[in-house]
């Protein structure tokens, strides 16, 4: 009880420094704004709009103003994602996709404005809860993650880099694998952080430093965005919205175990490494519906089904950042980038990272909270003016973008070089179904993985068993070889027929 009120504490002197500072207002009001707009706009997402966020924001002000802007702009396009997936029955997010099930049909009975109060409640609350797990157990992994040394950052970086590519493949795992191990070797290129030697940089002083974090991340997640935008424009023709967006408090009261139960659901999921909302909304979904008394009604226009969807893509959010900060591996796309906003901050995410900074982030989180709440509440109307905007307006727009935040960063034309190579290449990733976020998640904990990798060789003078001598790290290496032969076809049959013989 002592460490929660400790923790309490942190957090109101916190919290009271950043309400008593009024350019905490402008920037968050500007950033949710921002972040809602992409998310109401189909065909961008979260992870885009923390991207280009990052690109202009990220090293040009204080780290606490630049953490506002872009978790502001996290949480806003989170929410965002639910006005095409209610009024257009297309998804603004990824992570809006299973609100649409249900969005869509209460759109369509004429109930799409208490539908739209109910996600803006439900997103609301998600946040909180996903915000306090965050405030509470990081702590608890912090204090875990003390006895972490080299060999256990080393399997813990490779850990996130498999697992995302193991969640996040469409189709074969392999793929999700290749596309980390290429971002893995894209972190391997500039000088050896352990002797200051060159490597595969092949005379090219550009890249003495490093692949540039923001001209990959706007490369990877914006130009294949864009470009398959502009191939697949959907018809922007919204729904009328009717009734009162206001939600109406019996009803909130009515399904707020559906909306506490997903929020947990969220959480859970944001704290696996790679995973994301979207997976988040989909697992509470099926959740709901394989429990709720009205399952049957859940696809049709049900409330709870929405609730279900809604709550835990936005609880994901808080849940993401557990491994973040804890461990310094992102728990989803839009976290990857707001990791490479930290990574040019000079800040380390992970055991050693300044405790005041988490609970800045835990502060900003929660007005983030109420700000999405108020906008989502009482501008609703505007937002859904937005949804007329064609794609061919906007999608240059975030073009031009994309490119300014990427030229900011170094100032240099090769940055600009360097995004257009990543987004031809993430492109032509996408059309053969590689997912493009264990490459970004390979670029941003290769460092990490590269350099306590060859450390811990160095102290154990090139033996192996180090990796395996600590019971940490060989807890460690026992789950990454059975993520590995856990995708092995063998493995595989053999497992259903277990299960089959259970049964």
């Amino acid at each position: 009880m002592e460490f929660v009120f400790g923790q309490l504490s942190g957090f109101g002197a916190a919290f009271i420094a950043l309400v008593s500072d009024p350019l905490t207002y402008a920037y968050l009001v500007v950033s949710v704004f921002l972040g809602i707009t992409f998310g109401a706009l189909p065909g961008l997402t979260a992870t885009l709009a923390v991207t280009i966020l990052t690109g202009f924001f990220g090293n040009k002000i204080p780290l606490d103003y630049s953490l506002i802007a872009l978790l502001g702009a996290y949480v806003g396009a989170i929410y965002g994602g639910s006005y095409p997936s209610i009024l257009l029955n297309i998804p603004g997010t990824a992570a809006s996709a299973a609100t649409a099930m249900d969005g869509y049909p209460l759109a369509k009975a004429g109930r799409g404005g208490e539908a739209l109060g109910l996600t803006t409640t439900a997103s609301f609350i998600g946040t909180l809860i996903g915000t306090f797990a965050l405030l509470i157990f990081v702590w608890v992994l912090l204090l875990i993650s003390k006895n972490i040394a080299s060999p256990e950052k080393a399997l813990l970086a490779l850990f996130g880099i498999l697992l995302s590519g193991t969640l996040m493949s469409e189709d074969l795992v392999i793929k999700g694998w290749i596309a980390g191990l290429i971002g893995l070797a894209m972190a391997m290129v500039g000088l050896d952080p352990l002797l200051s030697e060159p490597r595969y940089t092949f005379g090219w002083s550009y890249i003495l430093s490093g692949f540039q974090v923001v001209p990959v991340l706007m490369g990877a997640f914006a130009i294949p965005q864009v470009i398959d935008g502009m191939r697949h424009m959907p018809p922007a023709q919204a729904m009328a919205l009717k009734g009162r967006v206001l939600p109406n408090l019996k009803t909130v009261r009515k399904y707020l175990p559906t909306i506490s139960r997903s929020g947990v659901i969220g959480t859970g999921v944001g704290a696996l490494p790679g995973v994301g909302e979207d997976v988040a909304g989909w697992v509470s979904y099926g959740v709901g519906k394989s429990v709720s008394k009205d399952g049957a009604k859940f696809g049709k226009g049900s409330l709870e089904g929405l609730l279900s969807s809604e709550t835990a893509n936005n609880a994901c959010i808080g849940g993401a950042l557990i491994p973040l900060l804890v461990l310094g591996i992102p728990g989803s796309p839009p976290a990857a980038a707001l990791m490479g906003a930290f990574k040019i901050n000079n800040v380390i995410p992970g055991p050693t990272i300044d405790p005041d900074i988490i609970l800045r982030v835990v502060a900003i989180m929660v007005l983030a909270s109420f700000t999405m709440f108020i906008m989502g509440l009482f501008t609703a109307r505007i937002f859904i003016k937005i949804l007329h905007i064609p794609q061919t307006v906007f999608l240059p727009v975030v073009l031009v973008l994309t490119t300014i935040g990427s030229f900011s960063v170094g100032g240099g034309i090769n940055d600009l070089y360097l995004m257009l190579a990543v987004g031809c290449v993430a492109y032509f990733m996408n059309m053969l179904k590689y997912p493009i976020a264990p490459l970004v998640i390979g670029v941003i904990l290769g460092g990490l993985f590269d350099e306590t990798f060859r450390r811990s060789l160095l102290i154990s003078n090139g033996d192996l068993s180090v990796f395996a001598s600590r019971p940490v790290a060989a807890m460690l290496l026992v789950l990454n070889v059975t993520l590995i032969l856990s995708q092995f076809p063998v493995i595989k049959r053999t497992f259903v027929r277990l299960k089959k013989g259970t049964a």
